[in-house]
Formats: C-alpha cells, structure tokens, sequence
C-alpha cells in the first residue's frame, strides 16, 4: 500500500527552467507549462528514489473523474502516472490525447 506524503512546494523545472509554484491544494508533483516531472519518489512524496530522472509525459489515461498523465522515466525507463492538475497546460494534455 503506498503511502502520501504531502510536499506541495515550489520548485524551478529541470526540463523547461520554468518557475513553479506551490499548488495549494494538493502535492505539485509535475510542471504544469509542459507537464515533465522528476522521478524523485518511491512512494508520493517520501523523496527516497535514486534515480532522479526525468519523467517524460507519454500519454493520459481517465481516472474516476479526472484524468492522469502518463510518465517514462527518461534514465531507468518506468511507467508512472500522476492526476493531471487544474492549472496544468491542457493544450499538451489535449496532444497526449492523440499519443497511441
């Protein structure tokens, strides 16, 4: 069973250099102008992975009643997904869409 640790903080993309801010309602755990995240995690949030890859959006996948984006690690090649957010850009969202 995985274990949630909340880390909502704000953080500098290591894949657009973009400036991103601290969600407010949940852990940022993706940059939302182009969506990369860093394989940081074993469990959300406990920061204890090695790797620290960085996790390239392949696809969306529906869940419940969001959606998830689906991630490669670029460095150890795994599969991990994350719940879209609502300041996420939806135009790369939208062209995930369109990945098969």
């Amino acid at each position: 069973m995985k274990r949630f640790n909340m880390i909502d903080e704000n953080f500098i993309c290591d894949n657009c250099k973009q400036e991103v801010s601290k969600l407010n309602y949940t852990a940022r755990d993706h940059c939302p102008n182009c969506l990369y995240s860093k394989h940081v995690d074993i469990n959300p949030g406990d920061r204890l992975n090695t790797c620290k890859g960085l996790l390239k959006p392949i696809g969306i996948e529906k869940y419940r009643d969001t959606y998830k984006i689906i991630y490669q690690c670029e460095k150890c090649k795994e599969i991990h997904k994350n719940k879209i957010a609502n300041d996420d850009n939806m135009d790369l969202i939208i062209e995930l869409t369109k990945i098969e």
